[in-house]
């Protein structure tokens, strides 16, 4: 006989109290029930219930593998669940936190891909330059580039970006070209500024060496879009993501001012609440992500 049939006769008999009862909760008959349990004990050799005619009740041993067996069967059924749930339709509200350059210019043109898929999913996207607290902040997923500092969080990187240091031709003719990291100084720079207030650059050297750049510049501002108009107009030299410059760069009105320079390659990671399963609403939402940009990157944009 099936062993975990054997093991929820045994402890239903336990919960209800009898055998009749037992076969009302299970949808057999009570004989089925019974020797289901009789086969239980005739396997592991040891009488698990003392059986009276008033009364069913286990035995000491009886008492020790009810509590195991009920923990196996509970288990089992949160297996069942897990799968069920696994393969149900998304639904619900799916909040997402996106950073606002790569929100405006790469997922807001593709979002109403997914919700015509999934028409039972509404989806709230919130465009800032900031780290949320997706649990206590009540987001189900944000996308962050480049390093992540939530190691706690679970993580799919589904794109790259580079990093590249752009101008205007019209600029580099009229400036001259950097040759070196330490040249920026002499040049007009163009700075994002985060949440934290800072507007350095941290950029590699051919040596590999990591510097900050920390030059006050002529421009600053917290909106990735404004720096790059600034940088296509010939203002200064911008330090970009590909995924705001590539098209600008294809069609000749933005430049590398620093060739040279090692390329910048930084992850684009969809991240969530740790968890025993993943809702569907964020497991497909990331499978269409991963599906949407797998030929996106690092440079083709």
């Amino acid at each position: 006989m099936d062993r975990l049939t054997e093991m929820e006769a045994f402890a239903t008999v336990v919960d209800q109290g009898g055998f009749t009862d037992a076969a009302r909760k299970m949808g057999i008959s009570k004989s089925a029930v019974s020797k289901h349990v009789s086969s239980l004990e005739a396997r592991l050799g040891a009488r698990l219930l003392n059986r009276t005619t008033r009364r069913v009740s286990p035995t000491d041993i009886g008492v020790i593998y009810y509590d195991r067996a009920r923990r196996v069967l509970n288990d089992a059924g949160e297996a069942d669940s897990l799968v069920t749930a696994m393969q149900s339709e998304p639904t619900g509200l799916l909040r997402v936190s996106v950073p606002t350059d790569f929100g405006v210019t790469q997922l807001s043109p593709i979002v109403g891909e997914y919700l015509e898929t999934y028409p039972e999913v509404s989806l709230q996207l919130e465009l800032e330059n900031r780290y949320v607290e997706l649990i206590s902040e009540g987001f189900d997923l944000a996308i962050r580039v480049g390093d992540l500092e939530d190691s706690t969080l679970r993580a799919r990187r589904f794109c790259e970006t580079t990093m590249r240091l752009i101008a205007a031709p019209d600029y580099l003719e009229r400036h001259g070209r950097p040759r070196r990291i330490d040249d920026l100084s002499q040049h007009r720079l163009l700075h994002f500024t985060g949440q934290s207030g800072s507007s350095a650059w941290k950029i590699t050297a051919p040596s590999g060496e990591v510097r900050q750049i920390r030059s006050s510049g002529c421009l600053t501002v917290n909106d990735g879009q404004s720096l790059l108009n600034a940088a296509v107009s010939g203002l200064g030299i911008a330090y970009l993501p590909s995924f705001l410059y590539a098209k600008a760069m294809a069609g000749g009105r933005l430049e590398d001012a620093m060739p040279d320079l090692p390329r910048e390659v930084r992850g684009i990671y969809a991240v969530y609440p740790p968890g025993r399963f993943t809702q569907p609403k964020v497991r497909t939402f990331i499978d269409f992500l991963a599906d949407r940009f797998a030929q996106s990157g690092p440079d083709a944009w």
